[in-house]
């Protein structure tokens, strides 16, 4: 076998130095700086679906706040009402007071509806950004995308962690 030859082994040696340094510079100018834009690329991605959720978390803390101080100036509001009313007649303050009360309901219910609804849609859009990132991950970790159904669990159990 010209292998094992010991008179073959120097140009054996030489080539094996060439291609190897061939392949070494293709793999550093080439393939390493596309792998690392990729990479940078859904580094970014995933950066900015972040920085959407926390924007939408804190939409959300600030509607609450913003909820609760409306509900404590209306909560004043009508306490001042009912306490003047009070002092002038009996029956006009029963009868402002049932009024008051009922806008107040219809305010907090109205409010907290839409507190519930931009909180749920911040979830969803939380989910459905996770399970994209979660779906591009894996694709890019084995090359294939796993099932939806299974992208749900993992969501699901990685919020409830």
């Amino acid at each position: 076998m010209p292998q094992l030859n010991p008179l073959d082994w120097g140009p054996q040696l030489v080539w094996l130095v060439l291609t190897f340094g061939i392949l070494y510079l293709l793999m550093l100018w080439v393939a390493l700086p596309r792998i690392g834009s990729v990479i940078e690329k859904r580094a970014a991605h995933i950066s900015g679906d972040l920085a959407t959720a926390e924007k939408f978390r804190r939409e959300t803390e600030e509607a609450i706040a913003a909820y609760e101080q409306a509900l404590a100036e209306a909560k004043q509001r009508a306490h001042t009402i009912v306490e003047e009313g009070r002092a002038r007649l009996k029956a006009e303050s029963d009868a402002e007071r049932a009024k008051l009360e009922k806008e107040l309901a219809v305010k907090s219910a109205e409010a907290e509806a839409r507190i519930e609804k931009a909180k749920a849609a911040a979830m969803t859009e939380v989910n459905a950004v996770a399970m994209d990132v979660a779906a591009d991950i894996v694709k890019q970790l084995i090359g294939t995308a796993p099932p939806k159904s299974d992208l749900e669990k993992a969501v699901i159990a990685a919020r409830k962690a």
